[in-house]
């Protein structure tokens, strides 16, 4: 846990809240998955954003939501693949872990 002191209150957060990332679900995906990503960052039930998100392009006009959509497919990352994650994490310990005597 890591602490930090701004103008007299001590904020507390954990490593696991510094590296909490936005990213396109791949698992509760509709379309592009930007409203099942945006329900898993912010742990509410993605189809409550659906039905937000559709309530805001019908009253808004349709063109924004759709070029607001359109633009979160380009700019939020598909979600990594769990077992690209598990090698690679697998992957840098054994590197890190092998001897090398030519580095004595």
């Amino acid at each position: 846990m890591h602490q930090d002191v701004l103008q007299g209150y001590v904020i507390c957060y954990t490593d696991s809240m510094q590296s909490k990332k936005l990213y396109r679900s791949k698992k509760n995906k509709m379309l592009a998955g930007i409203c099942g990503g945006l329900g898993e960052y912010f742990d509410i039930d993605p189809t409550l954003i659906r039905v937000v998100w559709l309530l805001v392009v019908i009253f808004t006009g349709i063109f924004p939501g759709v070029v607001a959509y359109i633009i979160g497919i380009f700019v939020i990352p598909p979600a990594p693949d769990a077992m690209h994650v598990h090698h690679a994490s697998a992957h840098e310990k054994t590197e890190g872990s092998q001897h090398r005597p030519d580095a004595e």
